[in-house]
C-alpha cells in the first residue's frame, strides 16, 4: 500500500522513511566497521589465507542459496517490520558473540564462519522484507530519491566505517570494531520497531503450496522483458565481483604491504564516490534515461579492477588502489538506486518479495561458490591471475546487459501493484 501523497510532500516528510533510512545509516557504519576489521582479525590473529577468508565468506552467505527463495515466498505472507527487527537483533546477538570470543582469546575460523552463517541467515530473511517494505513508505515517485538516499547513506557509511575500523584496529584491536557492529544493529531493531506504517494485506498462498508460489515468483522475473536480462547479468556480477572482494583485502595487506589505515582510507574512497554517484543518479537517469545510465555504469566495475591489480607495491600501489575505488565506488552509486527503484516499481506488491529473493538468492547464492574458489584460485595462482578472471567475467556481465533490452528500461508512470 502506497501512502498518500499529500500536496507532492518532499521525501523526509514521510516519518516512516526517515526512521527506516536511520536504522539503516547507523547499521551501515557499524557493518563497514566490521567488515575490514573481521577480515584483517582472520588474517592477522587466527592466521587465516586466501582460502580460509572464502570459507568464512561462504558460510555468511550459504542461507541465501539454501533458504532463500523460501524465505522470499514466506514473507509475502507476514508483515515485513517484525522479519526486520528480528533480523538486526539476531544479527546483535552473532557478532557480539564474535568480538567477545575474540577479546577472550578463543575464537577460531570454523567457529567464526558458523557465527557468520547465523549472521547471514537474519540478514537474507531482513534483507528480503526491507526491499519488499521501502515501497509502502514513499509513493512511486519518490522511490528513485528514496533509494539515492539510502545508497547514499550506506556508501557515506563505507567511506567512514574502514577508517574507523582501522583507527579502532589500531588502537584497541579488531574485536572491538566487530562489537561496534553488533551495538549498531541492535540500535537499527529498535529504530525499525518505532516505524508506523500500514502494509498491505500478507499474500495468500496459492493452491499447490510454496512450490507454486516459487514458480511465479521465478516466471515473473525471468519472463519480464527488462527483468529478465537484468536479473542474470547481476547474477554473473555477482559471482565475479565477490571472488575479487573475497581477497582484496589480504592482497593488499600482504601483497601490497599496506597498513589497516591505508587499507581503510582506500576502501573509505568506493563511499565518498559512491555519495556523490547515488546523488545525482536520479538527475542523470530522467535525462539520459535510467537504462543507459545503468549500462554505461557496468562498464566501470572491471575499469576499477584492471586500476587495482596493476598496483604495485608502496605509496604508487596505494594510490592506484585509492583510483580503482573511487571509479568502484562510481559505479555503485550510479547503478543501486536506479535498479532497486525500477525492479520494485515494474513489480506488483504481492510478488516484490518473491522478486527480491528470487535474484538475491542466486546473487548471494554464487557467493558460496565463487568466494571459496577464488580463494583457493588466488593460493595456487596468484591474487593478480585471480583478479583478471573477475576482471574477464565482469566485462561480460556489462556487454550482456548492454546488448540486452534493459538499455532501454525506465520508471514507470504509476505503482506496478
Amino acid at each position: 500500500m502506497t501512502p498518500p501523497d499529500p500536496a507532492g510532500a518532499p521525501l523526509f516528510g514521510y516519518p516512516a522513511f526517515v526512521r527506516l533510512w536511520l536504522s539503516d545509516t547507523v547499521k551501515w557504519l557499524g557493518l563497514f566497521t566490521s567488515g575490514l576489521a573481521l577480515q584483517l582479525l582472520l588474517i592477522e590473529s587466527l592466521g587465516a589465507d586466501q582460502a580460509d577468508l572464502g570459507w568464512v565468506k561462504a558460510a555468511q552467505w550459504l542461507p541465501m542459496l539454501l533458504f532463500g527463495l523460501v524465505v522470499g515466498v514466506l514473507i509475502d505472507r507476514v508483515p515485513r517490520r517484525p522479519v526486520l527487527v528480528a533480523g538486526d537483533a539476531v544479527c546483535a546477538v552473532a557478532l557480539a558473540a564474535v568480538g567477545t570470543l575474540a577479546l577472550a582469546g578463543v575464537l577460531t575460523i570454523p567457529l567464526t564462519a558458523v557465527l557468520m552463517f547465523v549472521v547471514g541467515g537474519a540478514s537474507m530473511c531482513a534483507t528480503t522484507a526491507h526491499q519488499s517494505f521501502l515501497p509502502g513508505l514513499v509513493p512511486t515517485r519518490l522511490l528513485p530519491r528514496a533509494n539515492a538516499r539510502l545508497d547514499q547513506s550506506m556508501t557515506a557509511a563505507e567511506s567512514v566505517g574502514p577508517i574507523l575500523a582501522g583507527a579502532l584496529i589500531r588502537g584497541v584491536g579488531a574485536p572491538v570494531a566487530v562489537l561496534v557492529n553488533a551495538f549498531t544493529y541492535a540500535v537499527s531493531a529498535v529504530l525499525v520497531w518505532t516505524v508506523r506504517a500500514p502494509e498491505p494485506a500478507p499474500t495468500r498462498p496459492l493452491r499447490g503450496g510454496i512450490g507454486r508460489d516459487l514458480a511465479e515468483g521465478a516466471r515473473w522475473v525471468y519472463g519480464h522483458r527488462t527483468l529478465g536480462p537484468y536479473a542474470i547479468t547481476l547474477h554473473l556480477w555477482f559471482f565475479f565481483n565477490s571472488g575479487v572482494m573475497t581477497i582484496l583485502v589480504f592482497y593488499a595487506s600482504q601483497e601490497l604491504g599496506l597498513s589497516a589505515l591505508q587499507i581503510g582510507v582506500a576502501l573509505a574512497c568506493a563511499g565518498l564516490a559512491g555519495v556523490a554517484a547515488a546523488g545525482f543518479a536520479p538527475a542523470l537517469a530522467e535525462r539520459l534515461g535510467l537504462g543507459p545510465v545503468v549500462c554505461v555504469a557496468a562498464w566501470l566495475t572491471p575499469l576499477a579492477l584492471i586500476l587495482m591489480v596493476l598496483a604495485p607495491p608502496g605509496l604508487a600501489g596505494f594510490l592506484l588502489l585509492v583510483l580503482g575505488q573511487l571509479v568502484y565506488g562510481t559505479a555503485n552509486g550510479l547503478t543501486d538506486p536506479l535498479t532497486m527503484s525500477h525492479r520494485s516499481a515494474v513489480t506488483p506488491d504481492r510478488l516484490r518479495a518473491r522478486m527480491n529473493a528470487t535474484i538475491r538468492s542466486l546473487n548471494w547464492g554464487t557467493i558460496v561458490v565463487s568466494a571459496p574458489l577464488a580463494g583457493w584460485f588466488a593460493a595456487t595462482y596468484s591474487n593478480r591471475s585471480a583478479f583478471w578472471v573477475g576482471i574477464a567475467g565482469l566485462g561480460l556481465s556489462a556487454l550482456l546487459l548492454t546488448l540486452s533490452p534493459y538499455r532501454r528500461a525506465e520508471m514507470p508512470d504509476e505503482d506496478a501493484g
